[in-house]
């Protein structure tokens, strides 16, 4: 039931692909060169140096090595995991002039390998695939079918935005994590890469306006800027800072301090070990908010046609593209500390995108981190058309249930709509999952021993992404029809007649 792309063709291209300019449909083969080509052999200036095109051109363009900067912020990378690898207690042992030989060692030779690895590293497109080489002594070829793929996302770290550079994240459907991350390339480069890699996979439409109809997309040419698309909204900074301030771990990291300064007096132990130990924790507790803050930074929200464009981040800028055809559920929380100013946050489940990230800021979920109800019904309306988040009316539970949920039974709902089947759960944070109807794999009963005595039993409408929507405690006819109720829809809506 999935809605993905098509397979891949497994045919082989059956001719090399010369290298040169790109030209449009219907532009002359022979002649004159373009206005403006570059001769052969030259590179702009900054451009990665590529390798020479193989013995016959049989594999089409030549190779592309990453930008001659990128060991460099691999190095500055490594040493930055070195540093944190070594503990408070280790510089307190060892003293920090071996601390620091330790460090510097270290340092000298994550660059060295960066080095070596960037040396050996290249990609090129041959025919529908980007093929991505990399490794000395076992060299591995990985081919990327572009039909497969989902997005190409731009990421700038800070390193990157201080020098000029960008990497880019494939998502390919199906992967178990990001594909071929090209880290580094030039700015320039990277845009004109991803507008390529998007426009062989089918993703965007690139139509040459009558003016630039005979012009050719030259290898050495600044990119043109992308279409921002129609601007839905942009969460205030303020607004962003403060959300995170009502959190619990913003909230309650007074009162750690409080106790660990208490211990501290009374035990009158301040060695430079439990200070350090004691700092060390404080800032992971606040890690959370503090990264959140961080990522959704100037978050800016799009509309371009079929997808939505995502911009975020201070310290680390990304650019992301979401399909809305891929958009498997909406989310909407209410946390309960920001229902005092009245807010919310948007989160979407997106089919085809890697689940399996220990780093899940790599994820394109954030469609909304913190604002507002006619905000957010606005761009919910925008990703599921008639569907208004301010006027779900959801049935509750039947009254048993309090024997299960004595204070929150009418936390608990469950809805059908025209196009979206609707879920609301949660006692402290309030919870709202809205599933269109055609986006439903399958449909599950579950009745726990609790449950069974009581007459209840749960429904789950599984999505392509994972999760999905669960309407908890119902009554067991009522569940059942229920269920019956969605599978029918479900398969209306994926075959309409």
């Amino acid at each position: 039931m999935s809605d993905g792309p098509a397979e891949p063709s497994t045919v082989p291209p059956t001719g090399p692909t010369p290298p040169g300019p790109v030209l449009p449909a219907g532009a002359p083969t022979t002649g004159a060169p373009l206005a403006g080509a570059a001769p052969p052999g030259s590179m702009p200036p900054g451009a990665p140096a590529p390798w020479p095109a193989p013995a016959g051109g049989g594999e089409g363009e030549p190779r592309q090595r990453l930008h001659p900067l990128s060991p460099v912020l691999h190095g500055a990378k490594s040493l930055v995991v070195v540093i944190a690898g070594l503990s408070w207690s280790t510089l307190s042992r060892v003293g920090f002039g071996w601390f620091a030989a330790m460090v510097a060692v270290l340092a000298l030779g994550a660059t060295v390998l960066s080095v070596v690895s960037w040396y050996n590293t290249g990609y090129h497109v041959v025919g529908r695939e980007l093929r991505v080489y990399e490794g000395l002594l076992w060299r591995r070829t990985r081919a990327i079918p572009l039909e497969r793929l989902q997005a190409v996302e731009v990421v700038r770290p800070l390193l990157a935005q201080l020098t000029g550079l960008a990497e880019l994240r494939l998502e390919v459907v199906g992967g178990g994590k990001t594909e071929a991350p090209l880290a580094y390339l030039g700015v320039a480069d990277a845009a004109r890469l991803r507008e390529r890699l998007l426009s062989l996979a089918g993703r965007v439409a690139q139509a040459p306006t009558p003016e630039h109809a005979g012009a050719a997309v030259l290898p050495g040419a600044a990119p043109t800027a992308a279409a921002p698309g129609r601007p839905l909204h942009a969460v205030r900074n303020q607004s962003l800072l403060i959300s995170q301030l009502l959190t619990p771990q913003a909230f309650l990291l007074p009162f750690g301090v409080a106790f660990v300064v208490v211990q501290f007096l009374t035990a009158g132990s301040w060695s430079f070990v439990a200070v350090a130990s004691t700092l060390t924790a404080m800032a992971g507790v606040l890690l959370q908010p503090v990264r959140r803050v961080l990522d959704d930074w100037n978050f800016r929200l799009a509309r371009d046609g079929g997808t939505l464009r995502v911009h975020n981040g201070l310290l680390e800028t990304r650019a992301q593209t979401v399909p809305l055809a891929r958009v498997q559920t909406v989310r909407a929380t209410w946390p309960l500390l920001w229902r005092m100013k009245g807010w919310l946050r948007l989160r979407l489940e997106v089919a085809g995108y890697s689940v399996a990230e220990a780093d899940d800021r790599n994820r394109p979920d954030r469609l909304l981190p913190v604002g507002d109800l006619p905000t957010a019904t606005m761009i919910v309306a925008e990703v599921l058309p008639g569907v208004r988040l301010d006027a779900l009316a959801l049935s509750p539970p039947p009254n048993r249930t309090r024997w299960l949920h004595p204070l929150g039974r009418r936390a608990f709902g469950a809805g059908l709509f025209d196009e979206v089947f609707v879920t609301r759960s949660g006692r402290l944070t309030r919870q709202v999952v809205i599933v269109p109807y055609a986006r439903i794999q399958s449909v599950r009963v579950v009745q726990g021993p609790v449950q069974r005595r009581l007459g209840l039993a749960s429904v789950h409408a599984d999505t392509a992404g994972g999760s999905g929507a669960t309407a908890q405690d119902r009554d067991l006819a009522e569940a059942w029809a229920l269920a019956a109720d969605l599978t029918t829809r479900a398969h209306q809506a994926r075959n309409p007649t």
